[in-house]
């Protein structure tokens, strides 16, 4: 395969007239997709964790490209995912919620596309939708299990076949992989492995369980906080919980100004300790991967993409999770390697999100692109580094039924500034949104929502959110909690 990118290096911008991929057709690359299921946006490729070592993934960041404002435009499992495939918002696709529907039929997924286009297709792992394991569209080869599976002796069901399988998820997912790239060799490849690591219960391979024996998690900063300057929901959430039968029994119960100070943190938190030790399976895995693809010559003809489906919280706002509209739960690791058109060690800090996964492949495939996708190609952005969008990033999450002590959230979010809209919270009791400097405040500590300094600016950010939502067909949510006194 021939070059087609040349002189991009860290931090260079490249003048082309039209995009590489714009020319004549290009050859078809292969793609391997790894993803694991929750990951702290900078728990690789930064020194945030300097006991955890993945080499492998860290390759894909040497040899390639990583994005430091790589965004979800929804922070929870089955909607990102489904954004992914599709291109579009969770609004759009209708998989709003986890584990209650597939995307929407009409709308096509870029495997679908991908398998039309010649490639030989594959899903090996967590699909993590509508609640059933059967084989679904645009995959010549199929291998999943129901739900969020289990990480020893998973059932799977494989073609439609279920059996039960013995050993560690992650290495299954791993050999299962490698006897597909043994048994395709004639057309280029397209594959989902889409890990259950490192999602809770935390449950690393039995070799790394003893892991990491000195290692020390630092306090996050925003763990402090007193949530004085935050929605009262915030604080009723801390207190009594965001689920279901804790919600409707917190019904009229005192919430303080503000929370006292959280227990001491405890820097051998094993929680955290073995959620990243489950990475370490998944960087030995990648690593056999690539090794086999080098084997074969087809490493440097294989485009390789590494991110989470969502951010995590390590302590920062007193949570672990996502969902929230916070930096810590909408950004994830991202990084993608193909030397034939990306040279490597570069970082990119203008956003992407993952409705722009679908488009990016598909453009690089030299496949088309549907209508229906809502995300645009970051092959520009590749192209050049320095590039920065001009719109805003659009976030959305919609309160789920069992656990509504979260509630429906829409946000902005540009370089310099963040507006979090809460549509059905009363301010007058307390629920107002959240207006944030991310130059100047990047951890969110000081909401500005009331500051007469920032009028103007909230002014300008709510403008933008009305625009995304146009921009977007916003629609609004099936589920909305109502309190035992108002039904």
């Amino acid at each position: 395969m021939k070059s087609r990118l040349l002189g991009i290096g860290a931090g260079a911008a490249v003048a082309l007239s039209t995009s590489l991929y714009a020319d004549a057709q290009p050859e078809k690359p292969n793609i391997l997709f790894v993803m694991v299921d929750d990951l702290a946006p900078d728990a690789v490729f930064s020194d945030r964790f300097p006991f955890l070592k993945t080499p492998n993934v860290d390759r894909l960041a040497e040899e390639g490209a990583v994005f430091d404002n790589f965004l979800v435009t929804t922070s929870l499992c089955s909607p990102s995912r489904a954004s992914i495939l599709t291109g579009t918002y969770a609004h759009r696709h209708g998989v709003r919620y986890n584990e209650v529907s597939d995307p929407d039929p009409s709308l096509p997924q870029f495997p679908q596309v991908l398998q039309e286009h010649g490639y030989v297709t594959a899903m090996i792992g967590k699909w993590h939708m509508a609640r059933h394991a059967e084989p679904r569209d645009g995959f010549d080869y199929w291998l999943s299990f129901e739900g969020q599976g289990v990480y020893t002796d998973p059932e799977l069901n494989e073609d439609g076949r279920v059996c039960r399988v013995e050993g560690y998820i992650t290495d299954i997912l791993t050999d299962k992989t490698i006897e597909f790239l043994k048994a395709e060799t004639d057309r280029p490849f397209s594959i989902l492995l889409w890990h259950k690591a490192n999602h809770a219960p935390f449950e690393p391979a039995p070799r790394h369980a003893d892991a990491f024996p000195d290692a020390e998690i630092d306090e996050a900063v925003s763990r402090s906080l007193d949530f004085s300057g935050k929605p009262r929901w915030q604080r009723r959430e801390r207190i009594y919980g965001p689920h279901y039968r804790h919600w409707i029994a917190s019904e009229g119960k005192p919430i303080p100004d503000r929370l006292d100070p959280p227990p001491p943190w405890h820097a051998r938190n094993h929680v955290i300790l073995n959620m990243l030790r489950c990475m370490l399976a998944v960087d030995e895995g990648l690593g056999r991967i690539m090794d086999l693809l080098e084997q074969q010559d087809r490493l440097d003809d294989t485009i390789i993409i590494f991110m989470a489906d969502n951010g995590w919280f390590h302590g920062e706002h007193r949570r672990g999770d996502k969902r929230l509209a916070y930096e810590e739960s909408i950004r994830v690791p991202f990084a993608i390697r193909f030397p034939e058109s990306i040279r490597g060690g570069i970082r990119i800090d203008g956003w992407a999100a993952n409705i722009d996964i679908a488009p990016t492949l598909l453009q690089m495939a030299g496949a088309e692109i549907p209508e229906s996708i809502q995300g645009e190609s970051f092959v520009k952005m590749l192209e050049d580094p320095g590039f920065q969008r001009s719109e805003p990033f659009f976030y959305q999450y919609f309160q789920e039924e069992y656990a509504p002590g979260i509630p429906t959230m829409l946000a902005v979010r540009t370089a310099e500034w963040k507006y979090i809209h809460y549509p059905y919270e009363c301010e007058e009791e307390g629920n107002f949104d959240e207006l944030y400097n991310l130059e100047d405040d990047p951890l969110e500590m000081e909401n500005l929502i009331h500051s007469p300094e920032a009028a103007y600016r909230l002014s300008e950010m709510r403008e933008l959110l009305n625009a995304a939502m146009e921009k977007y067909d916003y629609t609004e949510p099936p589920y909305r909690y109502t309190p035992p006194s108002e039904r």
